[in-house]
């Protein structure tokens, strides 16, 4: 854990306390991405030990040259945030509805 700060707020100036919020905003992504890693090796080495590898165990698959594709979702019913779309295959039902309506883009849903 990184050291203990006292900062006092209430005497920061606005440009202070934005450049204080922009080093913890990285801060923390930093460590997210630290502690992932470390995680992740952890977990490696405790499937390895049991005869297994990490992707057998979380059922991931590859794809022909042995990498993983992920389709991540690029659209989002604002209505209902859980109901997202890659952009890949057929347009949902929410979101064909959504478009039936004047004005309204595939932009309005991106995420």
């Amino acid at each position: 854990m990184a050291r203990a700060l006292q900062i006092d707020i209430d005497t920061m100036s606005v440009k202070e306390l934005t450049e204080l919020q922009a080093a913890v905003t990285t801060a923390i992504a930093d460590e997210k991405i630290s502690e992932k890693a470390e995680l992740k090796a952890k977990l490696t080495l405790l499937a390895s030990d049991s005869g297994f590898s990490l992707e057998e165990l979380l059922g991931v698959r590859k794809g022909k040259n042995g990498v993983k594709s992920v389709s991540v979702a690029k659209f989002r019913n604002p209505d209902a945030p859980e109901q997202t779309w890659t952009g890949r295959g057929r347009k949902p039902n929410w979101l064909v509805e959504k478009l039936k309506k004047r004005g309204v883009t595939m932009e309005d849903f991106a995420i």
